[in-house]
């Protein structure tokens, strides 16, 4: 974690009275530059409160979402924008994902069938990077989270 991200966390654990040795991650959203800005941006104003990754494509080291876990959000510049915790994980098949949770990931009309062209769009390319073919039951990692202010 850079300094300047050191330093936001510290902040943000001195204002909310958070011990700053507090485990915490620093992420961006999406798979692009413009993604990244656009879905802290709905992160910051409490529009998007969920979001949806593959489980099959997690590395062997990279751990799965717990409730209660802390993330800083950055954008495509890799400056915080904002904190969030998680309050829901769950590995549910990517045919089963409901219209909550697709309208709490904030994006687009909120319409389920935007999510899922989107999303379809996004899954399809992801798993093409990593020599796998995207399918419906595919298990996601649904996450639902808070942003704290």
């Amino acid at each position: 974690m850079d300094e300047n991200i050191q330093t936001f966390w510290h902040q943000f654990c001195k204002k909310h009275k958070i011990n700053e040795n507090t485990p915490v991650e620093a992420w961006a959203f999406g798979a692009t530059q413009k993604d990244a800005n656009a879905l802290a941006s709905l992160v910051d104003k409490g529009i998007k409160t969920a979001t949806t990754s593959a489980y099959e494509l997690y590395g062997k080291d990279e751990k799965l979402p717990k409730v209660g876990e802390w993330s800083i959000i950055l954008d495509s510049n890799a400056k915080p924008v904002c904190v969030i915790k998680d309050v829901c994980a769950e590995i549910i098949s990517y045919n089963l994902i409901s219209q909550e949770h697709a309208y709490h990931e904030g994006e687009g009309d909120r319409s389920y069938a935007y999510w899922r062209k989107v999303h379809d769009e996004f899954f399809t390319r992801e798993y093409k990077e990593h020599g796998k073919v995207f399918y419906p039951q595919a298990p996601m990692v649904c996450k639902v989270f808070e942003k704290i202010k």
